[in-house]
């Protein structure tokens, strides 16, 4: 595999040759903020029991949901088009005159300013709920699958802080640092089913993630799509036969959301034959993302990507909730999920979801898409800030999510923001206020 300087695929130059986005590449993943809307809009279960609303796992033993995770795990896509994107901002910002310690700060603003007030309006909202009665219970419930989805935050933070050395060293040994990583998720994978400690398979988040990351690298370089197409379509065939075989033996469950908590090396697997894929379709796509309405759905999803994905949850759960209380009210009884008359709601479930997260993130696209201000240039606040945040993010995973731990994590994730921001006279000022001192590049 040619792998430094490949040239581009011949029918659909590389966004960076052409100095602008790739918009099929942005089309796709828009398609991949829609298909988590969508899959965890069909997990979610809300029934009536004794009087009271009940929220589970809907897919929790069923068969059904093997064949949509297999449609709707786009994760280790959405991981590779985040590699396959970072690489060409962070080459494009150091050909500005920029920095690492510049990247890895833009990226801090751009991924925790959302969070900040979702995770503050969650508190306030369980807060809320205590004060109006609401079992504690059920506001654990709620706070615990809010929590849930927040590990692509702190995951996706941590994959961004280190792209620029990852790019470094992909420039230097690419075939090399992809192996190791592979590897470490591999063998991560063997002494979890050897030792029965599953607690070990969290290890992935760091192998799993950045070894999908790094594919992304392979792609924005046009080293894949330098490749004939015959040998992409066998890869992607010969990924996909490993992943059938796994599942045949038994050694991996063919429902691919059972391998993101922890993450398993089967993710990588899906991620190649997603990769391929895309590469091969990289024409189609392209000629796709041009049309008005494809137009429109990638535009208005990549200026709020963050929001939605931290919104989607709130959403879903406040259906839950209204769904429950309307069947209390009226005395009528919920569809069991699975059931015929189940399947018939989901269509009209799906759309509301969709519609209702689109629109509660416009309000907040201000907070997303509002230019940071100037980065530090200390490495030692940048390195804090990151810190600050995982730690943040993490505590309600682990914890789970109540107004209290709610607030902390608020905190935290304030003190990340001002980290990665450059103080000036002990105070942190907008980009804007500075325009006038801000240093010109290096021609």
């Amino acid at each position: 595999m040619a792998i430094v300087q490949a040239p581009p695929v011949r029918d659909i130059p590389s966004a960076e040759a052409r100095g602008t986005r790739d918009t099929g590449i942005d089309l796709v993943r828009s398609l991949c903020v829609i298909g988590v809307v969508l899959l965890h809009a069909i997990m979610v279960g809300v029934s009536v029991v004794d009087g009271r609303p009940a929220f589970d796992n809907a897919s929790t033993g069923t068969w059904w949901i093997v064949p949509v995770s297999w449609a709707l795990q786009v994760m280790p896509l959405f991981f590779v088009i985040g590699g396959f994107s970072g690489l060409l901002a962070y080459r494009s910002a150091v050909a500005r005159g920029s920095d690492a310690r510049s990247f890895i700060a833009g990226r801090v603003h751009r991924l925790l300013r959302p969070a900040v007030v979702t995770i503050a309006v969650i508190g306030v909202a369980l807060w809320t709920l205590t004060l109006f009665g609401v079992p504690a219970d059920l506001i654990a419930v709620a706070g615990y699958r809010y929590g849930q989805p927040l590990w692509f935050l702190a995951v996706f933070l941590l994959c961004q802080a280190l792209l620029p050395a990852l790019v470094h060293l992909h420039r230097t040994r690419p075939l090399l640092v992809l192996a190791v990583l592979v590897a470490g998720a591999a063998t991560v994978d063997a002494a979890r089913a050897i030792s029965g400690v599953d607690a070990l398979g969290f290890l992935n988040l760091a192998f799993v993630w950045l070894a999908l990351q790094q594919i992304g690298f392979f792609l924005a370089d046009g080293s894949i799509d330098s490749l004939p197409r015959r040998t992409r379509a066998r890869i992607g065939v010969g990924a996909a036969l490993t992943l059938l075989l796994g599942f045949a033996t038994g050694l991996c469950s063919p429902d691919l959301i059972a391998h993101i908590n922890p993450p398993t090396s089967a993710l990588i697997l899906v991620g190649i034959v997603h990769t391929c894929a895309l590469s091969l379709n990289r024409a189609r796509l392209s000629a796709l993302s041009a049309r008005p309405l494809a137009a429109v759905v990638s535009g208005f999803i990549g200026r709020r990507t963050m929001t939605i994905y931290l919104w989607h949850m709130p959403v879903l759960l406040a259906m839950a909730g209204v769904t429950a209380i309307l069947a209390i009210s009226d005395g009528s009884t919920l569809p069991v999920a699975g059931s015929a008359a189940w399947w018939a709601d989901r269509p009209l479930w799906l759309a509301t979801a969709l519609t209702l997260a689109a629109l509660v993130a416009v309000p907040f696209t201000r907070i997303e898409t509002r230019r940071p201000p100037l980065p530090t240039d200390a490495t030692w606040r940048i390195a804090l800030s990151v810190l600050s945040g995982l730690i943040g993010v993490v505590l309600l995973l682990v914890t789970g999510t109540t107004p209290v731990t709610a607030m902390i994590a608020v905190v935290l994730l304030v003190v990340a923001l001002r980290l990665a921001a450059a103080p000036v006279h002990g105070r942190w000022i907008p980009r804007s206020a500075l325009r006038s001192v801000r240093p010109r590049a290096r021609a």
